[in-house]
């Protein structure tokens, strides 16, 4: 079909970002399981995502690669399901969703591998500190019930997803305002329905 929406993923990656949007949509999509090391860099796939990384989606013609992105075209190409705010209203959407992409996700990359930026030179790093990050997110997700406003949208996906999986591994600190948010954007079908779905995959796997 012309339209074929195919999901590249593993139960064990980002891909569990791309899951959860799919399921928010309600559209069908053919999933195909991709290995580390594997069938990830295989030419058959290379030539489909040239980092041989997950997850990426094909819709047709479309190649869309990068968990941010991939939440974002979902969310423009279904229109009918408002996982976007109207064009107009799309500031908070647009920069919490990259500030989630960009600073967040290197700050706390660098904390899980070791690496603190000098403080002399933290105007180098694009996120300044880790602390500035925390403090910055803590205030977004405590604004309004959504991180672009009162309603749930994609950005609440991808941010969502960050902060669950920061305060599971560690890697963000513990603070009730991000516990109480990550519980808000959680308590959704499309989410039990997206995680089932990978635990069920990581099962058959072992």
């Amino acid at each position: 079909m012309a339209d074929e929406l195919v999901f590249y993923t593993n139960p064990m990656s980002r891909g569990r970002i791309a899951r959860w949007m799919l399921e928010e949509t309600g559209v069908p999509y053919h999933t195909e399981i991709m290995t580390f090391g594997g069938t990830m860099k295989a030419p058959d796939y290379l030539a489909v995502n040239p980092m041989g990384k997950v997850p990426t989606i094909r819709h047709g013609e479309t190649i869309v690669t990068e968990c941010a992105a991939i939440c974002a075209y979902l969310a423009d190409t279904f229109p009918e399901k408002e996982l976007a705010p109207k064009p107009h209203e799309r500031g908070s959407y647009y920069r919490w969703m990259f500030f989630a992409a960009g600073p967040l996700e290197a700050a706390a990359t660098n904390r899980a591998l070791g690496f603190v930026t000098p403080a002399e030179k933290s105007r180098m790093a694009g996120y300044g500190s880790f602390g500035d990050v925390m403090d910055t997110l803590e205030k977004a997700v405590s604004t309004s019930p959504y991180i672009a406003g009162d309603r749930f949208t994609a950005a609440d996906v991808y941010v969502g997803s960050h902060i669950g999986w920061g305060l599971g591994f560690g890697t963000f600190e513990k603070r009730q305002a991000f516990a109480d948010y990550v519980a808000r954007v959680t308590n959704r079908e499309g989410y039990r329905r997206a995680t089932a779905l990978d635990d069920e995959l990581m099962q058959q796997m072992q």
